[in-house]
């Protein structure tokens, strides 16, 4: 919120809620607030996901044949 830019592991996102101000909440209790609304993060945790094909999707957002 004070205008740095950083990045974070989605793997250690528990929570992301709007209150109204955007919190992340990660796996260990820390808390960010941040900038971005909240389906602008969830988008963006779907893409990261998808990138290192952690949901068993393609960037398509098919299954893989593996999968199926």
């Amino acid at each position: 919120m004070n205008g740095k830019s950083f990045t974070i592991n989605a793997l250690f996102i528990e929570m992301v809620e709007s209150l109204p101000d955007t919190t992340i909440t990660f796996t260990n209790g820390k808390k960010i607030v941040v900038s971005e609304k909240e389906e602008e993060i969830i988008q963006s945790i779907i893409r990261f996901y998808r990138s290192i094909n952690v949901l068993g999707l393609r960037d398509n957002g098919e299954e893989n044949d593996d999968e199926k």
